[in-house]
């Protein structure tokens, strides 16, 4: 009889003990009492950058002593040119023009990767006779320039033996997709959620869709300026606390979390399933983002892009300290693999 009743005040121990412990991470940052700091942040209103949004309507981040001002912007150059000029504190941004601003040798450092996806396509109007990717040759395709899109899309045709050159790339903002390939202005277009959903849905069987990401993710990040960095590491701290009380929210709440992202970039719910699909969702800093970031940088140089003849060491432009203290486990870089 006292070996079971021993037996069940040891079950009852440790099913308190779980209670606390799922509490006690659940309401983290909660116990904060400091001063409030501000942050602005620029974003582009994309699944990726889901862990801000999430963050923000569930308020992590005042909870853990943060006033977050977030402002959306069409594309990741805007977001970081924003930065840069000191409008905003810190920018989501895919990892392609990073590697532009580390050819620049800009003063700025990645903090974590805060969502991957997949995503991206290639559209083309069959009444402009393109039924498949050699038909793209002598046709004007629009494109967000300078983004990760041009990329994925410069990679695509070389792997399909087409020459970039015998292409007429024309200068189309994300949001100006849709209405430049059904208005004809271009013969096809690059194109990301929403968008490439819009395109689909109103032009139907009359254009041929193609997926130009070959299975590499883009990399959603957040940036800062080096300077503002080393000047906040406590507000920086509890930026990212408050980003993983945001993937731990999405993790046992994903019904939730999809709702917030539905009602937030106003997705249905069919759409919202399916681009939760095309994104992963966490905090991590490891090797596969230095591996894009090479292998872009050799394209840009292999394209003229820039005046550089060896890819930077882009390490140096990732700060990894504060998420390795915040989330261990999820920061894997290995220093020194690029150039000077």
């Amino acid at each position: 009889m006292k070996k079971y009743m021993a037996i069940t005040i040891a079950a009852i121990a440790l099913i308190a003990l779980i209670g606390i412990g799922a509490w006690s991470l659940q309401d983290s940052g909660k116990d904060y009492s400091g001063k409030m700091d501000s942050i602005n942040i620029g974003t582009v209103p994309v699944y990726a950058a889901a862990l801000i949004y999430i963050a923000e309507d569930q308020q992590f981040f005042e909870e853990n002593g943060i006033i977050i001002n977030v402002t959306d912007y069409p594309t990741g150059i805007a977001t970081t040119d924003a930065m840069l000029m000191g409008d905003t504190d810190l920018a989501w941004v895919a990892e392609f023009p990073l590697v532009r601003m580390a050819f620049a040798k800009d003063e700025i450092a990645v903090i974590a990767v805060v969502g991957r996806f997949q995503e991206q396509y290639l559209f083309g109007r069959n009444d402009r006779g393109i039924h498949r990717i050699a038909n793209f040759e002598g046709k004007k395709i629009g494109i967000p320039r300078n983004t990760i899109a041009e990329f994925y899309l410069g990679r695509y045709l070389q792997l399909h033996g087409i020459d970039k050159r015998n292409i007429t790339l024309v200068d189309v903002g994300a949001a100006e997709s849709l209405d430049a390939i059904v208005n004809g202005r271009v013969d096809g277009v690059v194109a990301w959620e929403p968008f490439s959903s819009q395109i689909r849905m109103q032009m139907a069987d009359h254009v041929i869709a193609l997926p130009i990401q070959n299975n590499q993710p883009g990399y959603g990040t957040v940036v800062g300026r080096t300077e503002w960095l080393q000047g906040h590491p406590n507000v920086v701290h509890r930026f990212l606390t408050s980003l993983y009380q945001a993937e731990t929210y999405c993790t046992r709440n994903p019904a939730a979390a999809k709702e917030i992202m539905r009602n937030r970039l106003n997705f249905d719910e069919a759409f919202t399933e399916t681009i939760w699909s095309e994104n992963q969702i966490s905090l991590s800093l490891d090797q596969s983002l230095i591996v894009a970031m090479e292998d872009e940088g050799r394209w840009m140089i292999a394209n003229n892009m820039t005046n550089a003849t060896q890819v930077p060491d882009f390490t140096r432009f990732i700060s990894t300290e504060s998420l390795e203290n915040e989330k261990p486990g999820s920061v894997n870089i290995i220093s020194g693999n690029g150039g000077p």
